[in-house]
């Protein structure tokens, strides 16, 4: 037997999606927590057969007269959407009310998943304390997964049959979002215990009694529900909030003619990031061939959508529309079918979106007494039904056109003939091949200021006739149309959940497709549960909030060219394989991404990157230019030889890695790698799990003459590096390397330095030979070949640039005052940065005591691409902006009205007083103003004074709670004495903790009344005195506040200095008063319109 411990869990655990709706209950439910015992066998698997203590026999769903051929279908199918089932429990009255005990039928499967009946003998207490016995019944779904990330929406009628003719059945309903932590749900007091047992109460007999429970269950999340095999169709991936776009898209894709026509857009040349004609053929296409949900990110991606605005809640005429004409938002349906149509330009698909979607009204207005009227003629995307009081689609269609009198003091002008009574009203004059019907569920209401969503009950049909809205109706092609797809919302004003129903061949046999889930679904499902309604008008099976939103027809003598068939032939084969190959790269990228720590990085350096660097070690490691390479971790040294070889173009005897090791003086040197012992270890082992590993490869000079490296003997021999300080020009030059034996003297290499040097070897000649050197550089570095090298202003979007053609062996100086003389400024008010090549974005600033050439800035960009370096224009000397510390900050104007960033470049070394000078430079300050500034610190919307004026500006430390500000000094507050000083004040409203505005300090005086510093407030903050009465004020301390009352309180400095305890805040003195500021929602974001910005 099945023991249950009763535990109420509704309010601990929130259900996913707080979808979980109960209706018609009275009584508490609960979930339980189910052991199974060996009192009774349950017979389990799913067989339904006979048990010890029970039985189950399957019903089966209860067919509605009308159902198709797919709904009969779905009857004995385990995925199929609703079944009836039965469990009879005989030996009623021997089940005991123990500690944990409860019966479970056979599972009968649903959606896949395995449902049960649970029964058990309950205690419950009446209203007067006393226990009384009672059924318990619940359904439970899925109750012996282990998985936790599973859901289901179902809703249930709970039978408890009869066995007498003359009696009902007794029943309750329930509706629960089933999921694992309330893997089932019931009442825990289905019936008293003695009205079962009791014979003639009709619903037991041979002690036995018989329980049945009709289910109806959408598809599962969660769990392996396989859309393709159930459906054929699949789902779209929901990034957070947008179902709402999910559902458009699968109505679009499921607009064959529309889908044809978007495959054949010219995409070639397009930048696959950027292209939202591109992103929709992907979406479409993986829609169309893959198995498993299709991502919607590249898709936002190319709308210019940034992430939070993926997941903003908009409803679909939201999105629908983006530009506000007319006081309501124009389609962002429509913006994206311009843009596709923009597409087809030219092309054999050119003019496909108007064809299917546009539609055309007259809007007219004719005089009643005189022969004048007045038209229009429009075109609409989508038609907007008014379904307020309104019962279908008929008379929202008959309210749409209805005339409107025009008389009384609404007359209308009609020009030479006066004011006259007239009719106004729209005609249709066509209704295009597929027809959006906007149904306006969502009004704005003046009362609360806010949108209001109606659930009315509102009926459309599966076909229609639209023939007596036409100005003329055709009779050779009568305005008839078939329901093709019911967009449904779910919720409230304030947010929900889209899903869509979608009738994909115009067979009547449809489909769910709720975000990453599809499953097949009835007619009634599609249709009439989405009527909506109140309570009294709904049945089990329709879920309170949830109605049809927009209904998407198409013409029946267009339906079979709207719906035909998409094969593999309307496809170009160029955007086949372009997006095969995008796939292939995505499936390389990912394994690329999985198998991530299974390999190390290798940072190598080439003996080029030591010439150049001023410093006492061998290179800068902030502007040295390594090769990486990516190799396994496991991988043996003689395998990352052959890497290396085959990277340098270089046999592996004539190459020699160095690992550097980290010096206790904070240097690096090259240490010995003994290939020949260590040629067989792993690399992370030789690296000593160093990771990236940082090592110097030499090379064999080509012109050595040589075949191979000269041998190197650990035990004998060293390696030394050369430099050769030039006292004159105040720089330090590379000269190489070489192998020498340990026991050298300095004196045996002074003919080497002498030769590395470029100097004779009795050095007579050293200078003027070095001079001559320099020379010949200089005419070479006037004649050499030129590189061609893009110059891009990282400041403008998308800036093309301009190319100019420069000598590799440029320096900083020189590429500088190139650049300057074509941009038409000073080459100290540019800054330089490298070109990332693997993002083609600006890396690292150069700094202007640059020592490399312009080669060493192009040395890694990607062969076969232009040569990129970008820059930007400063306001301020670039050796003086290296100089400088950046820092951001608020500033705050006299009238504490508004704030606006500041960005500020004081001295590296400098103070607050230094900062503040610096802030004086972006600043007016008004007549009568003091000139004097001070800084502040906001912290959790309460001010206070900020650093001293003396303070380093290193000592500033802003964290995300903690920002500066810097504001004006008021003339008052210049001075203060003894028996004063400067309070923190801020607004809120109610509760303290709740504050908003811009707080402000202002200054107390002992002693004084407070009706003098409401005063000085009241003029600080410019406040009516209308508005100012309604303000209340309160000392708050240790987030407690105490009332002022103003007649009695006079001021106490004790009262606003810090208390005892450590840690505590200083009091503030807050104004409580309501907030006058336009209300905004908690995220900025949510209150930007969409838009697709590419």
């Amino acid at each position: 037997m099945n023991h249950v411990t009763g535990h109420y869990r509704r309010n601990e655990d929130n259900p996913p999606n707080n979808q979980n709706v109960n209706v018609n209950e009275v009584e508490e439910m609960e979930t339980q927590e189910v052991t199974t015992m060996d009192y009774i066998t349950d017979s389990g698997g799913g067989e339904m057969d006979q048990t010890q203590n029970g039985e189950v026999v399957v019903i089966g769903p209860q067919p509605d007269p009308s159902m198709t051929v797919q709904d009969a279908e779905m009857e004995e199918d385990e995925a199929r959407s609703e079944a009836t089932f039965r469990f009879t429990v005989t030996q009623f009255s021997k089940l005991k009310v123990i500690e944990i005990d409860s019966v479970l039928s056979p599972a009968c499967y649903i959606r896949n998943l395995p449902w049960k009946i649970m029964v058990m003998p309950r205690n419950s207490h009446a209203q007067d304390r006393t226990s009384q016995r009672a059924l318990g019944f619940f359904l439970q779904c899925n109750g012996e997964s282990e998985s936790s990330s599973w859901s289901c929406y179902a809703m249930a009628e709970l039978r408890l049959l009869s066995v007498k003719p003359n009696v009902e059945n007794f029943s309750r309903k329930i509706q629960h979002l089933f999921y694992s932590k309330e893997n089932d749900w019931g009442f825990s007091h289905f019936m008293a215990w003695n009205e079962v047992l009791d014979p003639e109460k009709g619903y037991i007999k041979d002690d036995a009694i018989t329980l049945e429970v009709q289910v109806v269950a959408d598809a599962p999340h969660g769990v392996s529900w396989d859309s393709k095999k159930h459906t054929g169709y699949v789902g779209l991936k929901n990034q957070g909030a947008t179902c709402y776009m999910n559902s458009l898209l699968q109505t679009l894709y499921f607009t064959n003619q529309l889908r044809k026509a978007v495959y054949k857009m010219p995409t070639e040349s397009d930048d696959s990031t950027k292209s939202v004609a591109l992103a929709l053929q992907r979406v479409f296409h993986e829609l169309q061939f893959c198995d498993k949900p299709v991502g919607t990110k590249k898709l936002t991606k190319s709308f210019g959508w940034e992430t939070l605005d993926s997941f903003m809640q908009h409803d679909v005429q939201e999105f629908l529309r983006v530009r506000f004409f007319r006081y309501f938002f124009r389609g962002c349906l429509r913006v994206l079918l311009d843009k596709l149509e923009s597409k087809m330009k030219g092309t054999c698909v050119e003019g496909t979106v108007p064809k299917l979607f546009e539609g055309k009204m007259i809007s007219y207005i004719r005089c009643k007494n005189v022969d004048y009227s007045s038209t229009r003629s429009e075109t609409f995307y989508d038609i907007q039904l008014n379904i307020k009081g309104k019962k279908n689609i008929d008379e929202s269609f008959k309210d749409y056109i209805a005339k409107e009198t025009l008389d009384g003091d609404n007359k209308y002008d009609a020009g030479e003939h006066g004011l006259q009574d007239a009719e106004k009203g729209v005609i249709f004059s066509a209704f295009p091949p597929v027809l959006h019907l906007h149904l306006m569920r969502f009004q704005y209401d003046p009362i609360t200021d806010s949108s209001v969503k109606f659930n009315d009950r509102f009926e459309f049909y599966e076909k229609i006739s639209l023939d007596s809205y036409l100005q003329e109706p055709d009779p050779n092609n009568p305005a008839n149309y078939t329901l093709h797809a019911v967009l449904v919302h779910s919720g409230d004003n304030h947010g929900g959940h889209y899903v869509v129903f979608i009738n994909p061949r115009g067979d009547g046999k449809w489909c769910k497709f709720d975000d990453d889930v599809v499953s097949r679904c009835t007619k009634q499902e599609a249709i009439e549960h989405n009527y909506g309604g109140h309570d009294e008008d709904m049945n089990m099976t329709v879920k309170h909030c949830t109605n049809a939103y927009m209904l998407v027809y198409i013409r029946d003598s267009e339906l079979q060219n709207v719906l035909q068939e998409v094969t593999d032939a309307d496809i170009p084969s160029e955007l086949a394989d372009r997006l095969a190959e995008e796939k292939r790269m995505e499936q390389v990228r990912r394994k690329e991404r999985n198998e991530a720590h299974l390999y190390m990085t290798i940072n190598v350096l080439l003996e080029d990157s030591f010439d150049g660097h001023q410093g006492n070690d061998l290179y800068d490691p902030e502007r040295a230019l390594f090769r990486v390479f990516k190799i396994k971790k496991m991988a043996s040294i003689a395998e990352m030889m052959e890497m290396l070889a085959d990277a340098f173009k270089y046999p592996p005897e004539q190459i020699r890695p160095w690992p550097f090791s980290q010096r206790s003086n904070q240097t690096v040197r090259p240490s010995v790698l003994d290939l020949e012992a260590d040629l067989h270890k792993t690399v992370i082992d030789a690296a000593e799990n160093m990771n990236p590993w940082n090592i110097f490869l030499e090379l064999l000079p080509p012109d050595s003459g040589q075949t191979a490296l000269p041998t190197f003997d650990k035990e004998t021999d060293v390696l030394l590096f050369f430099k050769m300080y030039d006292p004159k020009q105040k720089k330090i030059h590379y000269c190489g390397h070489s192998y020498l034996p340990v026991t050298s003297k300095l004196s045996d290499i002074i003919p080497l330095l002498n030769e590395r040097a470029g100097f004779p070897r009795h050095g007579a000649a050293a200078v003027r030979g070095d001079q001559a050197e320099h020379d010949r550089e200089d005419h070479q570095l006037q004649r050499s070949a030129g590189e061609e090298v893009t110059f891009v202003d990282k400041c403008i979007p998308n800036d093309q640039g301009f190319t100019m053609e420069l000598s590799q062996r440029m320096t900083y100086d020189q590429f500088a005052r190139a650049v300057a003389q074509r941009v038409g400024t000073d080459p100290y008010l540019l800054q330089f940065f490298k070109c990332q090549s693997y993002k083609d974005s600006p890396g690292h600033p150069l700094r202007c005591t640059f020592e490399g050439t312009l080669k060493d800035l192009l040395v890694f960009s990607k062969p076969k691409v232009p040569k990129k370096i970008f820059y930007q224009q400063l306001s301020i000397r670039v050796n003086e902006l290296e100089n400088k510390k950046q820092f951001k900050c608020i500033y705050v104007g006299p009238k504490m009205k508004e704030e606006k960033e500041l960005i500020l470049y004081p001295n590296k070394g400098g103070t607050v007083a230094d900062l503040l000078e610096e802030a004086k430079k972006q600043i007016e300050f008004g007549e009568g103003s003091t000139g004097k500034l001070r800084l502040t610190e906001v912290n959790c919307n309460k001010v206070s004074l900020g650093p001293k004026e003396d303070t380093p500006l290193e000592a500033l430390g802003a964290t995300s709670a903690k920002i500066y500000r810097i504001e004006e000094v008021p003339r008052e507050e210049l001075h203060l004495a003894d028996d004063e000083m400067l309070i923190s004040c801020a607004h809120f409203h109610k509760e303290v903790f709740s504050t908003f505005g811009i707080p402000f300090l202002i200054k107390i005086k002992q002693g004084e009344p407070f009706g003098k510093v409401k005063e000085r407030i009241q003029k600080k903050l410019a406040v009516p005195e209308k508005e100012w009465e309604k303000f209340k004020f309160a000392i708050v301390a240790m987030g407690r506040p105490q009332v002022i009352q103003e007649d009695e309180y006079v001021v106490n400095l004790a009262d606003f200095r810090l208390p005892n305890q450590a840690g505590s805040p200083r009091p503030w003195l807050g104004l409580d008063h309501v907030n006058k500021a336009p209300k905004r929602s908690r995220f900025n974001y949510l209150e930007k319109a969409i838009k697709i910005y590419n």
